[in-house]
């Protein structure tokens, strides 16, 4: 039985993870929150530090950055969407895992479709991830019976790289 044919081997995004490090508490933070829940339409979470770093001024459960994820696949698709549309549709080969996850980073959200620039606000640059899966891979992260994966269900990283040229019509420079 082949991908096609079999419902449960059919690769879905299972979450997006838009993340926004800003380094600091404060002003600057709100602004990032701010910038987050004007792209998602989601309110973001602080992310903390969990190390003390002298030469970067943070120190344990310091808030540091925020993020949203994105679960349901309407919005993550529509999301994924925009931010392939501000990458130009292209994205570096090592950008892709071999647990079947994505990463990308995007400059300035001021790139996004209807998002200006707001001086207050200034430029955030942030970072994407998208994790794929197939459905039942529940069984390896359920409290109860839990159980391993069989590597014939994981997501490989080529499955990953033509999910997405089939389901967005990206290019991928490879190495």
């Amino acid at each position: 039985m082949s991908a096609q044919t079999n419902p449960m081997l059919q690769p879905r995004i299972t979450k997006v993870t838009v993340n926004i490090g800003v380094g600091e508490g404060g002003n600057r933070l709100l602004l990032a929150e701010k910038v987050l829940e004007s792209l998602t339409k989601q309110k973001p979470v602080r992310t903390l530090s969990r190390k003390t770093n002298r030469d970067l001024g943070t120190r344990i459960g310091a808030p540091i950055g925020c993020k949203v994820t994105i679960r349901e696949t309407e919005k993550a698709h529509e999301f994924l969407k925009n931010a392939l549309w501000v990458r130009e549709n292209t994205i570096h080969g090592w950008s892709f895992d071999n647990s079947g996850n994505l990463s990308f980073g995007i400059a300035d959200y001021t790139d996004f479709p209807e998002m200006k620039y707001d001086p207050d606000i200034g430029i955030f640059g942030l970072d994407v991830n998208v994790v794929l899966e197939r459905p039942g891979h529940r069984v390896q992260r359920r409290r109860h019976a839990s159980s391993k994966l069989p590597s014939q269900h994981r997501v490989s990283r080529e499955e990953c790289k033509a999910w997405f040229k089939d389901t967005f019509g990206i290019t991928i420079m490879e190495e």
